[in-house]
């Protein structure tokens, strides 16, 4: 037996020993009642307590652990609120950043264990959780499970690795900018749009008038600047020209196709990561997840996003004042 393993046994023992004893002397020996049997049954729930507490101390003392792992699954926000009306719950990147810290901070870690099924979420929360993931002292091996795309390919790309399986949906790694227009529909009912803004492109988007085409201009500008962000992440990150990266149109790709075209690295499990993470640290590795702490419903609803919000969704970020309506996803 390992010496760690021994000595977590052995003060788990003692702790139950001491707890028992304490227990059976203030909860048996000492009172004149005669209610033996409630006496009893406190040293029984004193008796885990202390197992519990010697427990929590032998972890600290012996670590059994010494890979993180932290997960990104549904779609991606800052705090995980629900920004997608037909959506799941999302998560939130703050959290995850969190959680890879800690596990940075943490020095039983040496290495990170990222899985990903998520097909996207905003830009900036997707953004820190990869630059969480490169600043990670330590190398980092990411695999995909149903879905990898947009957000989750943008944090992808920060990992050492990447492993998804065959039937894994991999890439879309392009932009679309999408607003709601209004104006036929409010022409009809009577509404108009009276401007009072101060900067020409305040109201740019605003659904209840037409676009002009200077201002078409504008937001397609935009969509294009984080288009080219996106690309030069990727093609930085899995070590491919930005001509490979922008030749796959945004598309999403089934994990053989993937691994073709150098989107991934290898075909594997989960348990396939973390051989390829013992290759990197030349030790057995032993996982402990690291996770924020959700509520139920939202772990129920981040486990049950359907296929076709998967494919609908991407990383989306709605800006300006509450008076635009322009969203762009990537």
């Amino acid at each position: 037996m390992k010496p760690a393993a021994l000595g977590r046994g052995a003060i788990a023992l003692v702790g139950v020993l001491v707890a028992a004893a304490a227990a059976y002397v203030l909860f048996v020996e000492l009172p004149t009642t005669g209610v033996e049997l409630v006496g009893v049954l406190l040293v029984i729930a004193t008796a885990l307590i202390g197992l519990r507490v010697a427990n929590n101390v032998a972890g600290n003392l012996f670590p059994t652990y010494n890979v993180a792992e932290v997960a990104v699954e549904g779609p991606i926000s800052r705090d995980g609120g629900r920004r997608f009306p037909s959506g799941p719950g999302t998560t939130p990147a703050d959290d995850v950043v969190e959680q890879i810290e800690s596990a940075d901070d943490d020095s039983n870690v040496e290495g990170l264990l990222v899985k990903l099924n998520t097909p996207g979420g905003e830009v900036v929360p997707s953004d820190d959780i990869r630059r969480a993931v490169v600043e990670f002292d330590g190398p980092a091996v990411a695999y995909a499970t149903d879905v990898c795309g947009s957000g989750g390919y943008w944090i992808a790309s920060g990992c050492d690795e990447l492993l998804a399986r065959e039937a894994s949906l991999v890439g879309s790694i392009g932009v679309i900018g999408s607003r709601l227009n209004a104006a036929d529909l409010a022409d009809r009912v009577g509404l108009s749009y009276e401007r009072f803004a101060a900067g020409e492109y305040k109201d740019a988007g605003v659904p209840l008038r037409e676009m002009e085409e200077h201002e078409r201009a504008y937001l397609q500008g935009l969509i294009d600047d984080f288009y080219g962000q996106f690309v030069e992440r990727v093609a930085e990150g899995r070590e491919l020209s930005e001509e490979e990266v922008r030749a796959t149109e945004a598309r999403v790709y089934l994990g053989e196709e993937a691994l073709d075209l150098g989107l991934v690295d290898a075909i594997g499990t989960r348990e396939d990561a973390e051989d390829r993470l013992a290759d990197r640290l030349s030790i057995e590795p032993a996982v402990r997840t690291f996770e924020p702490e959700r509520g139920v419903m939202d772990r129920i609803g981040a486990g049950s996003q359907t296929v076709a919000y998967a494919f609908g969704a991407g990383i989306a970020g709605v800006f300006g004042d509450s008076d635009r309506e322009i969203e762009i996803r990537l």
